[in-house]
């Protein structure tokens, strides 16, 4: 274990022991490790299955896997925390449409246990202003906020914006994804040499992402990471 990964696990346990018991929300019982317990986080499906390291995608032995040798996307590295399902789809879900923000300090927690590069900057999803209005906050921006400030590095929400108010993804085939979002994005930031962490909730097709970071590269970065809580394994092309 590195140092910076001790020096994680030793101020995580001594966090937990200091936190004030709360009932879990998923099995009721009293936790002192956060919003859900430690007998459920053992149960939780943790993202640990070999994979391919630029776009997460399922591999047998973790290499490379097809599509991004045939089709490489414009970030580098892809790194998330947890599968897309039970529990963890229903608590996203549970903060993205149903306003329960406790859970992206939770999920920014998780993620941060894993983060083992410090980029120059942290930039959230972006929301269409439209879209942001209705919902009332950017859950992408609730989890990359306690992130940036954890580990030392600027936080900026507005260096991208959406141009187009594109219809959900989750509503499309997965054929007319990337059509869907083609162009969706700009940014207004010079990025020249930065290595930038481009943060979601979850990353399903990865066709946002995907034009997010090209946005991105346009403006200079020489290194896009993409962070997100949940990562789709299920009917990806």
């Amino acid at each position: 274990m590195s140092i910076l990964n001790t020096l994680k696990l030793n101020s995580r346990l001594k966090f937990d022991q200091i936190l004030p018991a709360q009932p879990c929300v998923l099995c009721g019982t009293m936790s002192h490790a956060g919003l859900w317990c430690t007998a459920c986080d053992y149960e939780m499906p943790y993202f640990d299955a070999p994979h391919c390291p630029v776009c997460a995608r399922n591999t047998p032995d973790g290499s490379l896997c097809g599509h991004c040798l045939t089709h490489p996307p414009a970030f580098h590295h892809t790194l998330a925390v947890f599968s897309y399902q039970f529990p963890i789809d229903q608590l996203i879900q549970s903060l993205k449409y149903h306003s329960q923000l406790p859970l992206a300090p939770m999920l920014a927690k998780k993620l941060l246990d894993r983060i083992d590069e410090i980029p120059d900057l942290v930039i959230p999803m972006p929301l269409h202003p439209v879209k942001l209005k209705d919902r009332g906050f950017n859950q992408a921006s609730l989890i990359a906020t306690p992130i940036a400030r954890k580990l030392g590095v600027p936080l900026n929400e507005t260096a991208c914006h959406r141009l187009r108010n594109t219809p959900s993804q989750t509503s499309l085939p997965w054929c007319e994804r990337e059509r869907n979002v083609r162009d969706a994005f700009d940014c207004t930031l010079d990025l020249s040499g930065k290595h930038i962490a481009l943060v979601d909730d979850v990353l399903t097709s990865g066709a946002s992402m995907n034009e997010l970071a090209r946005a991105v590269q346009k403006w200079g970065a020489n290194k896009i990471s993409v962070w997100v809580a949940a990562r789709a394994t299920s009917n990806l092309r």
